[in-house]
């Protein structure tokens, strides 16, 4: 299937993308901020630049693109043309992110990851809802987590089962 835009009106829409202050990003920032916790933002002295460093509870917190963290859910889709440009892409994305979370694990810090399937989307989570789960995943929960529009899961341990 050909793409329905040209290559200029496609290398626009990607021009686009932000990597930083998303929509997602700032609801979640408005969450943290409802719940009393303090953060820092894009720290570029950490591995992966985390969204949001919560100092006092040593807590890294990423907000992840389905679609580019090659995220398991009705999200994620790879498109049909360039299969292999973006499965490479995608598939790069994911080890690097894997190696960004255990180098931070190794230095300390307690790693969530929100999806953006949690956040947007038919089945996104509540406010009350992501709240209750980071609360529970920054304060009670042990080891490195995620949160998605199922739940909170154990963040897995290759990069093969992540997502």
């Amino acid at each position: 299937m050909a793409d329905v835009h040209s290559a200029a009106i496609r290398s626009k829409n990607m021009r686009a993308i932000r990597s930083r202050d998303t929509a997602i990003e700032r609801h979640l920032a408005a969450l943290l901020t409802a719940l009393g916790f303090r953060y820092r933002v894009q720290d570029k002295t950490l591995a992966g630049r985390p969204d949001f460093v919560l100092e006092q509870e040593n807590t890294l917190i990423f907000v992840h693109g389905c679609f580019w963290h090659h995220h398991h859910c009705y999200l994620f889709t790879l498109p049909a043309t360039r299969t292999s440009f973006w499965q490479g892409k995608i598939d790069s994305n994911v080890v690097r992110d894997q190696r960004h979370i255990e180098h931070l694990s190794a230095q300390g810090w307690k790693v969530i990851i929100v999806w953006e399937c949690a956040l947007r989307g038919k089945l996104k989570l509540n406010d009350e809802a992501i709240m209750t789960r980071l609360e529970e995943c920054i304060l009670a929960a042990d080891g490195n987590t995620a949160i998605d529009h199922q739940g909170i899961h154990p963040l897995s341990a290759t990069p093969s089962d992540a997502g």
